[in-house]
């Protein structure tokens, strides 16, 4: 079974259906013991780091999250996946969970051309660095779909896979152990997104 962590933040319907429409065992949850009974975590997001942050302290499951990372693959989708990292500074300075090394930052900030669009919202090429499991059914250069203001920084050791917009290489997906993240959306990604959602599954 995998769980979707239910923290009041995140667009758990596409990314459920798509989850189903794999034939997957899936339950949207907020309930520690239903968390720990999966396979594997999903942890969705969007909005701003800090009110997510909150949100999910609120639920009282991040000690649980840490927990179950040690033990099962768990994937952080699009601002889920920058709450894996350090902190963030969107808005201030907001510690994330600590899964990933690295930290959040400003995109337009890092952008050599500020006429390129912010937030990076759309369709781009994502560069796939190394083997790992995740990418079993998912080829160099495919289309996946971003939307997002900033990006994690200081993490090459964990990064998988890239996109570049202007003259960042935005940080596509990432790894530290049993912890993955992706920025963009895979539920929101078409056939390569399911695809990549399908290997998770497998994990």
């Amino acid at each position: 079974m995998i769980a979707i962590v239910d923290y009041g933040v995140g667009n758990l319907f596409s990314l459920s259906s798509s989850l189903r429409a794999l034939g997957l065992d899936t339950e949207i949850t907020r309930d520690a013991g239903r968390l720990r009974a999966a396979d594997r975590i999903i942890l969705p997001g969007v909005g701003a780091f800090g009110d997510a942050r909150a949100k999910l302290d609120a639920t009282g499951l991040v000690p649980v999250l840490r927990e179950e990372a040690e033990k099962k693959p768990l994937l952080g989708i699009c601002l889920g996946m920058q709450l894996l990292f350090d902190r963030s500074f969107e808005y201030g300075e907001h510690p994330g969970l600590g899964l990933v090394p690295g930290q959040v930052v400003d995109l337009h900030d890092a952008l050599d051309d500020k006429t390129l669009k912010v937030p990076h919202m759309g369709w781009n090429s994502l560069r796939v660095r190394g083997d790992d499991p995740l990418f079993k059914y998912f080829n160099d250069g495919e289309y996946v779909y971003y939307v997002h203001s900033f990006y994690a920084l200081d993490c090459e050791r964990s990064t998988l896979g890239t996109s570049r917009y202007g003259n960042v290489d935005v940080t596509g997906v990432v790894r530290n152990g049993n912890v993955y993240g992706t920025q963009f959306h895979p539920e929101k990604s078409g056939d390569a997104g399911l695809r990549l959602l399908k290997a998770f599954a497998e994990l």
